[in-house]
């Protein structure tokens, strides 16, 4: 599975508005069929988000092979993982 360009805005929009809550969460997984998980900014240290927001970071997630791997690329994105900024959910 890939992100098309009008998911990426719509989560855009929905990110740029919102904490790293659960209702955002559950609205992304509708949004893009993907999984999508919340981890700690520190578990997230060595990697570079995809984007950024005010309240938090998105990574994307590839997960076609054994493991999973953080990618920039959309077209290989299996999932969405968040991190939210300064301590707040």
């Amino acid at each position: 599975m890939s992100l098309e360009p009008a998911q990426l805005s719509e989560i855009d929009l929905a990110l740029g508005a919102s904490s790293v809550d659960a209702q955002t969460i559950a609205a992304l997984r509708r949004l893009t069929g993907l999984v999508v998980t919340r981890c700690d900014a520190i578990d997230m240290r060595d990697e570079t988000p995809f984007r950024t927001y005010e309240r938090c970071a998105l990574y994307l997630i590839d997960g076609r092979d054994h493991c999973w791997r953080i990618t920039q690329d959309p077209r290989y994105a299996t999932g969405l993982a968040l991190t939210a900024k300064g301590g707040g959910a």
